[in-house]
C-alpha cells in the first residue's frame, strides 16, 4: 500500500487523531506543507489572487485541491497545526470554515476618499498658463462664430465668458472646455435670419432648460455608445477644415465659407499673399506662430514651459508695432451694451410652431455635440473620466444664462478642449479661468486685445487643427482594422461635406453595419448521407445571410433524395426573416411528400399535457408529424405523409437529469493530499498493526521494497 493510499485510507477510517499523527512522526513522514492560502474576504470584496488547484509535480510534497477563502484549522489551533492538514488530508466535516483576513490593496479611488483627492493636483502656475492659451484660442473662435452666424461679434465673447465661468465651474467634465461653436453656426445664421435676433435668446434659453430635464432623467450615458472609429473621425473632420478656414485669417483675408469652398480657394490665396507685402507680413507672423508651437516642446531649460502660444503672441505684437507693418488686429466693442434680455413679446413667441421646432432642433444637437465632444476628449487624456447627466446639466445651465442674455448657444468645443489638455491641465480651475480672461480683457481691456494681429491666433488655430486631424491615425487604423478605417474616413468626409452633426450620425450608422455583418457569421455545410441530404448551420444567422440560407436550403431541395435533416442547433441568434423562411420550406417540401427533419436552436419545449411525451422510446425529444416542431424549439420534426403519432397521451414522468458537476471547487470542497515519496519498508506492516490489528499477517508479509513503486505505478499486488 502506497503512502497516498495510507492516508486516504486513514481519512476514511475511526480513529483518534492522536493515534494517527503518532503513526506519521513515528514513521518519520512530515506533514505535507498547506498549499498557498487564497486571500479571503467578505462577499463584496473581490480577491485578486486567481484560483490554482494546487498541483505539484513528482518530487513536491503533495498535490491539493483547494476551495479559495477557507481555513480548515479552526480558531486556537496552534500555527504548527494550523498550518497542516488532519491526518488524512481530509477536512472534517463538520467544522465550519472560517474567513481569513481580508489582504489589503491600499485605498481604492472613489472609495472612502474626497473629491479633491481622486482629482489630480495640478501645478497652479500649469492651471494658469494652460488657461491663457485656451483663451488665446477660444477667442478668435469666439468673434468668428459669431460673424459666421449673422449676430455681433460681442454675442460670442459672451457665451464664451458663460462657458468658462458656468459650464467650466461645473461639475461633470474636468478639462472639456464650453462656447460658442462653429457646428451651430449655420443653425444659428438661419435661425436668426428667420426669426430675427431677439428671438434667439428665447430659443438658447429653452433649448438650456431641456437639456437639464434630460440630465436629470439621466438620458446622458447614452452618447457613451459610440465607435472610436466615430470619434476619431470626428476629430480629423474637424481639424481638416478647421486648418484651411484660418489658413485665410493668418494671410489677413477673408475665408470664402464652406470647407470645401475653403480649400477649393488656397491657390487664389497664395497668389494674393504673394502679391502684398503687408499680406506677406501677416502670414509669416501666421507660420512663425505655427512653427513655434510644434518645435517648442523641444526647447531645453525652462523657457519651455512657457506656452507657445503666448510667445507667438508677444513675438507678433511687437511686430505689428514696427513703424510701416499694417496688419489687422481684433477689435471688440462695448460687451453690455450687446446684452439682450428676451422680454414679454418674445416669450410670445412660444407659440408659433416654428419656435417649438428650432427649441427642439438646438437641444438635440446642441446635446449630441457636447457628450461626443466629450467621449473624444476622454481620449485625449488619463485623467478623471467625463460623468454624462451631469455634464448634460451643466450645458443646459450655461444654455439657460446665455439665453437670458440672448447670446449665442454654448456646446462643447473640440478646439479649445484640445488646447487646454496639450497645455497640461489637470483640474477644472484652467477651463473657468479661461472665461475671466475673457469677460477681463473684453470688458476690461479692450485696448490690450487690439494689439494682438489675428494672424498670429489664426496661426494658434491652425496648430489645434493639426493636432486634432492626426494623419497618422488613419494608415494605423488601416492596419488595425480595415472595416474602421472605412468608418473613420467615411465620418471625416462627411463632416468635411456637410456638418458635425450630419457626418457623426452617418458614421454611427455606418459602425452599427459593420457591427450587423461582422456579427451575422453563419456557417452552412451541406452533405449528402444515404437517402438523406443534410444541412448544418451554426453562428447568427440574420437577414443579411438570408441568401446564403436560401441557396443552402434550395440546394437540399434539388439533392433529390427522400429525407432532408435540418441541423440549426448550432445558431446562436435566428432572427424573424430565416427562422420564417427555414419554417416555410420545411412546410413546402413535406407538402411534397418529403420526409423533413428540423432541429432548431434552444432548449426543448413541450406542450401542456404532454409533459413526459420523449420518455417512452423517444429519448431525444423528437416530435414525430409536427409541422410546427421545429419552431418549438429545440424538438426534431419529421414528416413524409405519415400521420401524426397515435402514442397514448399519458406517460412516465422522466427521472430528473442530475445537475453536470462544476468546473471549479464548490463551498463543500474538501482536501486531498499525495505524498508522492516512497514510503518506508515497513510501512504496509507496521500501518496493519496499527490500524488493523489481528488482520492476516499473509497481507502484511512477503512485501519487498520495490512493492510500494510497483503499486505507485498503477500495478495491482502480486
Amino acid at each position: 500500500m502506497s503512502g497516498a493510499h495510507a492516508r486516504h485510507a486513514r481519512g476514511r477510517g475511526a480513529g483518534p487523531e492522536a493515534t494517527g499523527r503518532t503513526f506519521r512522526e513515528a514513521g518519520g513522514i512530515p506533514f505535507p506543507p498547506r498549499p498557498p492560502q487564497a486571500p479571503t474576504a467578505p462577499q463584496d470584496f473581490l480577491s485578486t489572487e486567481p484560483e490554482t488547484t494546487g498541483m505539484r509535480t513528482a518530487d513536491s510534497q503533495a498535490v491539493g485541491f483547494r476551495t479559495a477563502g477557507f481555513e480548515t484549522a479552526g480558531s486556537g489551533t496552534p500555527e504548527s497545526e494550523a498550518t497542516a492538514p488532519k491526518p488524512g488530508g481530509v477536512r472534517k466535516p463538520g467544522r465550519a470554515p472560517r474567513f481569513g483576513k481580508a489582504p489589503t490593496f491600499g485605498k481604492a479611488p472613489g472609495f472612502g476618499t474626497s473629491a479633491a483627492a481622486r482629482v489630480p493636483k495640478g501645478d497652479l502656475a500649469t492651471e494658469i498658463t494652460a488657461s491663457l492659451v485656451v483663451f488665446l484660442v477660444a477667442l478668435p473662435l469666439c468673434i468668428g462664430v459669431a460673424v459666421a452666424s449673422g449676430v455681433p461679434a460681442e454675442l460670442g465673447i459672451i457665451s464664451g465668458v458663460i462657458g468658462g465661468l458656468v459650464v467650466g465651474a461645473a461639475r461633470g467634465s474636468t478639462l472639456q472646455v464650453s462656447g460658442p461653436a462653429a457646428g451651430l453656426a449655420a443653425l444659428v445664421a438661419e435661425t436668426v435670419l428667420e426669426h430675427g435676433v431677439a428671438m434667439l435668446g428665447v430659443i438658447v434659453l429653452f433649448s438650456g432648460l431641456l437639456q437639464i430635464v434630460l440630465g436629470l432623467v439621466r438620458l446622458g450615458r447614452f452618447f457613451q455608445a459610440i465607435s472610436l472609429a466615430v470619434v476619431q473621425g470626428m476629430l480629423a473632420g474637424i481639424g481638416l477644415p478647421l486648418m484651411f478656414s484660418q489658413a485665410y485669417p493668418a494671410a489677413d483675408a477673408k475665408a470664402p465659407g464652406t470647407p470645401i469652398e475653403n480649400m477649393a480657394g488656397i491657390p487664389g490665396l497664395l497668389a494674393d499673399t504673394v502679391s502684398d507685402p503687408q499680406t506677406l507680413i501677416a502670414a509669416g507672423l501666421g507660420i512663425v506662430t505655427v512653427v513655434l508651437s510644434f518645435l517648442w516642446k523641444k526647447v531645453p531649460g525652462p523657457i519651455r514651459k512657457v506656452p507657445a502660444a503666448l510667445v507667438a503672441v508677444g513675438i507678433g505684437i511687437a511686430v505689428a508695432a514696427l513703424p510701416g507693418v499694417e496688419v489687422k488686429t481684433l477689435q471688440v466693442g462695448n460687451l453690455l451694451a450687446s446684452v439682450d434680455v428676451p422680454g414679454p413679446e418674445q416669450f410670445a413667441g412660444l407659440a408659433d410652431a416654428g419656435i417649438i421646432t428650432a427649441i427642439l432642433t438646438f437641444t438635440v444637437i446642441a446635446s449630441a455635440e457636447s457628450l461626443f465632444t466629450a467621449a473624444a476628449v476622454d481620449r485625449m487624456h488619463d485623467g478623471p473620466r467625463t460623468r454624462y447627466n451631469p455634464e448634460l446639466i451643466a450645458q443646459g445651465a450655461g444654455n439657460t444664462v446665455a439665453g437670458l442674455l440672448g447670446a449665442l448657444p454654448i456646446t462643447a468645443v473640440v478646439a479649445r478642449s484640445s488646447a487646454n489638455v496639450q497645455a497640461g491641465a489637470k483640474t477644472r480651475l484652467s477651463r473657468t479661468l479661461h472665461g475671466l480672461w475673457l469677460l477681463a480683457f473684453a470688458l476690461l481691456l479692450p485696448q490690450v486685445l487690439a494689439l494682438i494681429p489675428i494672424s498670429v491666433l489664426a496661426g494658434v488655430l491652425i496648430h489645434s487643427g493639426w493636432k486634432l486631424f492626426a494623419p497618422e491615425e488613419f494608415p494605423k487604423m488601416w492596419r488595425q482594422d480595415r472595416g474602421e478605417f472605412v468608418v473613420m474616413t467615411l465620418t471625416t468626409l462627411v463632416i468635411v461635406a456637410t456638418a458635425l452633426l450630419e457626418g457623426v450620425l452617418i458614421g454611427l450608422a455606418a459602425g452599427i453595419v459593420l457591427a450587423a455583418v461582422r456579427m451575422s457569421q453563419t456557417v452552412i455545410r451541406q452533405h449528402i448521407e444515404d437517402d438523406t441530404a443534410k444541412v448544418v448551420m451554426a453562428g447568427n444567422a440574420t437577414f443579411l445571410r438570408l441568401p446564403q440560407v436560401i441557396e443552402a436550403l434550395e440546394s437540399a431541395a434539388e439533392a433529390g433524395k427522400p429525407r432532408i435533416r435540418l441541423d440549426l442547433t448550432g445558431v446562436t441568434h435566428l432572427d424573424h426573416a430565416c427562422r420564417s423562411q427555414v419554417e416555410e420550406f420545411v412546410a413546402q417540401q413535406r407538402g411534397k411528400g418529403l420526409r423533413v427533419e428540423l432541429l432548431m436552436p434552444g432548449p426543448a419545449k413541450q406542450p401542456a399535457g404532454d409533459q413526459g411525451r420523449h420518455a417512452d422510446g423517444d429519448p431525444a425529444g423528437h416530435a414525430d408529424g409536427d409541422p410546427a416542431g421545429g419552431a418549438a424549439g429545440g424538438a426534431r420534426a419529421t414528416a413524409g405523409g405519415s400521420s401524426p403519432s397515435t402514442r397514448p397521451s399519458t406517460r412516465l414522468p422522466r427521472r430528473p437529469t442530475a445537475q453536470a458537476p462544476s468546473a471549479n471547487p464548490g463551498p463543500t470542497a474538501e482536501w486531498f493530499y499525495l505524498d508522492t515519496r516512497p514510503m518506508p519498508e515497513d510501512f504496509a506492516r507496521r500501518y496493519a498493526e496499527e490500524y488493523a490489528p489481528g488482520y492476516p499477517d499473509r497481507y502484511t508479509e512477503g512485501f519487498t521494497q520495490g512493492y510500494t513503486d510497483e503499486y505507485a505505478q498503477g500495478h495491482s499486488p502480486r
